[in-house]
Parts: structure tokens; C-alpha cells; sequence
């Protein structure tokens, strides 16, 4: 019977983990759970996110309470038969808690794959590899303020088989403090100059908001083959945009100004961590940040409103293309996606904000698995 007991432990969610803390339970210690059930919060670092039951049964123990800090790996509770015997749980329990050193040990011994910079025209681009083989590269491209850390959820399961590449965009991240040239057109000049240095003549475009833009521009304007587009609440697909975030986001120098126009990114506004906000200030500290984002805004908005519009070129775009939004998006409206071909697929997901690669890694992640697994 304890073949059948399923340890719950603290999960890696990027190469940059290495503890959570436990930010509260959704369920007690003896309810009954079903796989992929949202257990308990951890957060991170970077986000907070939820922790799913790793398979049918009952919560039978609860090993770590809210407020605990505890290393990636840690077991925090057991999910086992409601038959099973106490006495099994408490040996698993024992088991488990004897081997974590080991456990400890050989996780630390395995090479994660680390960012790397690249020199080209439009200067040094810092990059995320992961995942190898002959399959169809993809590329990520994020969106305004963001960087490639936005897609940690959703690379390592896609990554799986295939090589995948997280790219900072020019003035985000670890890339060059400065735009290669006028807007969303300059942007897809570095990701075009990245992909011919890497070799990469061909990819899948996976893009969120403004960088969904550039996957389109991409695509559209031939700078890069493009196998397929999946489109993460695209801008460029509507004039209305909400510029509380815009500017707001440019404009926040301290942590009670940044919270607030961050949260507007989730449907779920308690997944904005604290190490969220410091990590997102100390990116706008950086010098020739500032400058960028201005500069950006003034190229991609007129007014109140997106510049871009890239709906007739996607329609007439002859290549396989999805849509994923966020019914909760508070930043672009999900509306946005319609009225274009049949021939894309539109998701909109329930639960989930402008973020929804995020809130929803998995059922994104499985909605573009989907996609590439048929190219």
C-alpha cells in the first residue's frame, strides 16, 4: 500500500529557485484531492503560485504550515488512499525525510542551464536555452517591462524534446540598455539579428503582449520563417489599451506605487510578491532604463491608445496561428480576438489575467504543446 502514498514537495519553478515559503493551504490535512487540484500556495521569489496535488487520494499529512521557508524539494505534505494505514504514512514520512539530504545532493549535482548574452548589431541580447533535439526550435518573446523569467512556467514543459530560446528584448532584462530602432519594428530587428546568429532560419513564435507584436511583425514582414504563432493576450490587435498600467509601470519608483499597477496584471492580485515588486524596481534602476521605456511608449501608443495594428496582416498570414488570453485581462481586452479567420484558434482561459502564461502555465503549456506537436 505505501507504493500508493505521493509525496506533495516544494516545486522548481525556474533556475533561480532554490526555496519557497509556504503561503497558505487550500485545502485541510484529511479532504480528499484530485490530481492537478491547486493545493497550497508557494511563493517565490519571482510569483506566487499554486502547488497541484500530484494525484487522486487524501491529504493525509501536512508537513509545513503557512509562514515556513523550506528548500526546493521539501516535502510538505503526502497524498495517499484514505485506507492506507497511519502507520504507512508515518514510515514514508520517515523515509522521505532521511533521504532528503541525498535527494539534496544529487539535485545540486545536475548543470541547470544558465542565461547567456549574445553580441550583435543592435547589441549584447541575453538569452535562456532549454531542451535540445531536431525538432523546430521555439522562441519567447516577452512583453513591455517583462523579461525572459516571464516564461519559467511554461519553457521547461515545452522544452521537453525540442530546443527552446527565452530572449530579453533590448532595453529588458540583461540585454542592451537601448532600442535598436523605431518600436515594435526595431525590437523585431534584434530578434531577427538573434535568430541568424544562432542559426535558427526557421521557429515557432510564441509572444506575449507587446512581444506578440513583434512575433507578428515578425512573421508578417518575412524577417524570420515562422513555423507557427501563438499569440499571449496580443497587443496589436485593437486600438484600447489600459494605460494605468503603461504609465504607471513607467512612472512607479517605489514599492507602494509599484504593487498596485503590477497587480493589474493578474486576475489573482495576491500572487504580486513582495520580491516581485523589489525585483521589478531594481530593473528600473538600472541606467538607460528609464530612457528605454519612454522611448518605447512614445513609439508603440499615440495617446491613449496602441500605435500598432497588425489585424489585417495576421488574417492574411497563411501560416498556423492560436490566440491565448485571460477572461480577467485588465490590461488588454480578450475582445480584441474577435472577428479574425476561423482558422485561428482563440482560448480564453477562466481564472487568469494578462498573465495568463502565468496563472495558467499549464494549460497554456498544453495548449501550445498541442500546437507544435502537430509541425
Amino acid at each position: 500500500m505505501s507504493d500508493a502514498v505521493t509525496p506533495v514537495t516544494v516545486p522548481k519553478w525556474g533556475l533561480a529557485m532554490d526555496e519557497g515559503r509556504v503561503a497558505g493551504w487550500h485545502v485541510a490535512q484529511g479532504e480528499a484531492v484530485s490530481k492537478g487540484q491547486e493545493i497550497v500556495d508557494i511563493e517565490t521569489e519571482k510569483i506566487t503560485n499554486a502547488c497541484e496535488a500530484p494525484a487522486d487520494g487524501v491529504l493525509r499529512r501536512r508537513l509545513a504550515e503557512e509562514g515556513d521557508k523550506l528548500p526546493v524539494g521539501a516535502l510538505l505534505g503526502v497524498v495517499a488512499p484514505a485506507e492506507t494505514s497511519d502507520e504507512e504514512i508515518d514510515q514514508f514520512v520517515e523515509r522521505f525525510q532521511a533521504d532528503a539530504a541525498r535527494r539534496a545532493e544529487e539535485a545540486g549535482a545536475e548543470e541547470a542551464p544558465e542565461p547567456q548574452t549574445l553580441a550583435t548589431e543592435h547589441g549584447e541580447l541575453r538569452y535562456l536555452k532549454m531542451g535540445d533535439g531536431e525538432a523546430t526550435p521555439v522562441l519567447f518573446i516577452h512583453g513591455f517591462g517583462g523579461d525572459l523569467n516571464s516564461w519559467l512556467f511554461v519553457q521547461p514543459e515545452v522544452a521537453q524534446g525540442r530546443p527552446t530560446y527565452a530572449l530579453d528584448l533590448p532595453g529588458h532584462g540583461g540585454s542592451s540598455k537601448r532600442l535598436p530602432g523605431q518600436g515594435v519594428a526595431g525590437l523585431a530587428a534584434a530578434v531577427a539579428a538573434f535568430a541568424e546568429a544562432m542559426e535558427l532560419p526557421r521557429a515557432h513564435l510564441v509572444g506575449h503582449s507587446l512581444g506578440a507584436a513583434v512575433a507578428m511583425e515578425l512573421a508578417t514582414a518575412g524577417a524570420l520563417e515562422a513555423a507557427s504563432l501563438t499569440l499571449i493576450a496580443p497587443a496589436g490587435l485593437g486600438a484600447d489599451i489600459n494605460m494605468d498600467y503603461v504609465n504607471g509601470f513607467v512612472g512607479a519608483a517605489r514599492r507602494k506605487e509599484m504593487k498596485p499597477v503590477l497587480q493589474l496584471l493578474f486576475a489573482d492580485p495576491s500572487l504580486v510578491s513582495r520580491d516581485m515588486v523589489q525585483e521589478v524596481l531594481k530593473y528600473k534602476r538600472l541606467d538607460g532604463v528609464d530612457a528605454v521605456l519612454r522611448e518605447l511608449v512614445d513609439a508603440v501608443f499615440r495617446g491613449d491608445a496602441q500605435a500598432m495594428d497588425y489585424r489585417d496582416a495576421l488574417a492574411g498570414w497563411n501560416g498556423p496561428a492560436q490566440i491565448i488570453w485571460g477572461r480577467e485581462d485588465r490590461v488588454i481586452s480578450p475582445s480584441h480576438a474577435e472577428g479574425l479567420p476561423q482558422s485561428i484558434d482563440v482560448e480564453v482561459l477562466d481564472d487568469a489575467g494578462h498573465m495568463v502564461h502565468m496563472e495558467q502555465a499549464r494549460a497554456v503549456a498544453e495548449r501550445l504543446a498541442a500546437l507544435l506537436d502537430e509541425r
